[in-house]
């Protein structure tokens, strides 16, 4: 594929011809769009001091959508041409039928860009990329003897959208993204455990290639894996937990933002459905989902509908003022579109996501947050989790946390996991620290299959009453 910009109406189909087609499959309908897309990525493993995997991806098409009430059609294809767009047409025109349907008004346009467009990949060549992970190699093993194994993985790409839409609108956006990960395992008495960390964000590799970023990185792996060898099995049963700033913010991704989409509202499946204006957390408790910080991993110039992105109110001061919401749902629920309609690719419809979600700062200090902890937990990093939607129950796994009593914090644990539900851990929030984090940029989310780059974020936080698993009683 070239390298050249993404223009799929200089290059691949006359737009007349296109936007007839789409008008003839939306006619009767109330919105639709074209959405052509094309996507370059690399990625780069390397483990336990070889080269497991180099990879190089390409693709691109089209989806062409027509939507009425509540029903979508929808077509894809990854060739883009006249006669494939005029075969999807008849297969969304299907969801239309007879009509009936008042066309919606289109996005606004905005000049607003949030990141360059400029393609990571090119930032190194391919042997600059070698080279450097095995410098990494080299360098984690140096750190201490008992590093036994090491993983690294640089991972880059570029998406190019082109949105076109029936009453002849056209947005447009270029979106980078680069990442480096880095794990290591240690072994001491036949004990092995592992420590890992990554980020990266919708910029060039270059910030993540310099010594500067990666050396602190490999040390925090190396501290975490440490602190592993020495931890000793959760307990279990109800206790207080202090939560970390920063990633541990994916827990309120998972357990309270995806109820705080549009769909499982509009639907009534969310347990948060039918409750705005009325509190659903603590009070100091505010959470937004906001896609407009520049170069997050989470942020979106325009979302995949052509609606620009925003810094969306979801829970102030702990009443529910919000919900996340695509063109579709935003319309049937009579409410404006909050720049929330994203898919994974040309070949997935869109649908209310998160897009950066998290939690404004209160004005306690974290160290007294900790220090009135009289038996409990501290946790600072999650792994895996899952969450029921309909009633917000969560399960997550803890990757690093401690004991405390007394406001001491002591050994460290593992096997911890914390299981409650959304809607109930909102309300017991008791603290909030004044250190609020956006995570390293490591959020990917899943939902009905598609998978979309997403930021999570946190202060400090008190939540009472969590009941811990674990395997000592």
């Amino acid at each position: 594929m070239s390298d050249a910009p993404f223009r799929p109406f200089d290059s691949h189909i006359d737009e007349a011809a296109a936007l007839r087609l789409l008008r003839a499959a939306t006619a009767g309908a109330d919105d639709g769009e074209l959405f052509f897309e094309r996507r370059r990525s690399e990625a780069i493993v390397l483990d336990d001091g070889r080269i497991r995997n180099a990879s190089y991806d390409a693709s691109e098409g089209f989806g062409l959508r027509a939507v009425l009430g509540e029903v979508a059609g929808y077509a894809h294809a990854t060739e883009i041409s006249e006669s494939a767009m005029l075969r999807a047409a008849d297969t969304a025109r299907l969801a239309v039928g007879s009509g009936g349907g008042t066309m919606a008004a289109p996005p606004r346009g905005t000049n607003i860009k949030l990141y360059t467009d400029k393609d990571p990949m090119a930032d190194a060549t391919f042997a600059v990329k070698i080279d450097l992970l095995k410098e990494i190699d080299a360098y984690a093993r140096a750190l201490d003897p008992r590093v036994v194994q090491v993983s690294a993985t640089i991972n880059a790409g570029l998406q190019e959208i082109e949105i076109l839409r029936p009453e002849g609108m056209r947005f447009s956006d270029g979106r980078p993204m680069a990442r480096m990960n880095v794990s290591v395992i240690v072994e001491q008495n036949g004990r092995r455990e592992q420590g890992g960390t990554g980020g990266g964000g919708r910029y060039g590799l270059a910030r993540l290639l310099e010594r500067g970023h990666w050396q602190p990185m490999l040390h925090e792996a190396l501290r975490i894996a440490l602190v592993n060898l020495d931890a000793v099995p959760a307990p279990a049963g109800v206790l207080d937990v202090v939560l970390g700033p920063g990633w541990p913010g994916i827990l309120l991704h998972e357990a309270i933002g995806h109820g705080l989409e549009g769909d499982f509202n509009r639907k009534k499946t969310s347990a948060f459905a039918g409750l705005l204006g009325q509190r659903i957390a603590a009070p100091g408790v505010t959470v937004l989902d906001d896609g407009t910080i520049p170069d997050r991993r989470g942020s979106i110039s325009v979302d995949d509908e052509g609606t620009a992105s925003a810094r969306n109110v979801l829970i102030e001061n702990g009443i529910l003022v919000g919900y996340m919401q695509d063109r579709q749902n935003a319309r049937l629920m009579g409410v404006a579109p909050t720049g929330n309609g994203r898919r994974e690719s040309f070949a997935h419809i869109p649908m209310p996501r998160m897009t950066n979600t998290y939690m404004l700062g209160g004005d306690a200090d974290p160290a007294s947050i900790v220090a009135s902890l009289k038996d409990g937990i501290y946790a600072v990093g999650f792994g895996g989790g899952q969450v029921d939607i309909t009633n917000g129950k969560f399960v997550f796994s803890c990757t690093e946390a401690y004991r405390v009593r007394n406001g001491v914090v002591g050994e460290a644990v593992k096997g911890a996991t914390l299981i409650g539900d959304g809607a109930t851990a909102l309300k017991q929030i008791r603290a909030i620290g004044n250190d609020m984090a956006l995570d390293p940029g490591i959020g990917s989310c899943g939902k009905q299959g598609q998978f979309v780059p997403v930021g999570v974020g946190q202060p400090t936080l008190m939540i009472g009453g969590l009941t811990i698993g674990g395997s000592k009683t």
